[in-house]
């Protein structure tokens, strides 16, 4: 029992360092994105420019943890016990790839709604399928050519030259294209579930409201 213990102690804990500063990364585009989008001011300052230029930058943070399944994959083929697998690295991994796609369905969603509100609901869908091609693109720069978001200042030259190489490529845009579409997919069936929740919770509220 003891040895389990420290088995599941060490499984969990071995994953918490990446785990924790995706999620942050991922957080980044949330939450500049209840600030660009919900806000009910009309008039855009620099400062709001400056704040989507950021959030375009680490949108592809946000999904990015679709491809973590590489280290899901990885920690169980360890030699860690059944019950370690199933009760502690699927759940763990799981929980924090789900978390840092919803991460990215209601940052997209939250733009929707600035559109709508905009009267500019035509483009929504529009929308969508341009910031899920451009968060392929820079899903497959972090994944592959390990690049963040802050090289675009950081180290511009080195990122430019592998952008250009990435878009005349045929491998390197079959893969943005699988990306783009496994995005697409998930997220549509992410945002039914979260518009879902929402109304339930909507309806709850105004039961309570009306019973009280």
């Amino acid at each position: 029992m003891d040895t389990l213990l420290t088995e599941v102690w060490k499984a969990w804990h071995s994953h918490n360092g990446w785990m924790a500063w995706n999620l942050f990364l991922a957080s980044i585009p949330l939450a500049l994105s209840f600030w660009l989008f919900r806000s009910k001011s009309g008039l855009h300052s620099g400062l709001w420019w400056i704040g989507l230029a950021v959030f375009i930058l680490f949108l592809p943070n946000a999904p990015y943890l679709l491809t973590d399944v590489i280290h899901l994959i990885q920690a169980i083929r360890r030699n860690y016990s059944v019950w370690t697998i199933t009760l502690v690295v699927i759940p763990q991994h799981l929980l924090v790839i789900l978390t840092g796609f919803e991460a990215y369905v209601l940052s997209v969603m939250n733009l929707g709604e600035y559109l709508q509100r905009r009267r500019l609901g035509k483009l929504i869908f529009s929308a969508e399928l341009i910031t899920h091609a451009l968060c392929a693109f820079g899903i497959y720069l972090g994944r592959f050519q390990r690049f963040n978001s802050w090289d675009l200042v950081a180290q511009p030259n080195s990122l430019a030259k592998g952008m250009i190489h990435d878009l005349t490529s045929k491998g390197p845009l079959l893969v943005m294209a699988v990306t783009f579409v496994v995005l697409t997919i998930f997220y549509w069936m992410m945002k039914q579930i979260t518009l879902g929740i929402m109304i339930r919770m909507r309806h709850q509220r105004s039961g309570s409201a009306a019973s009280g």
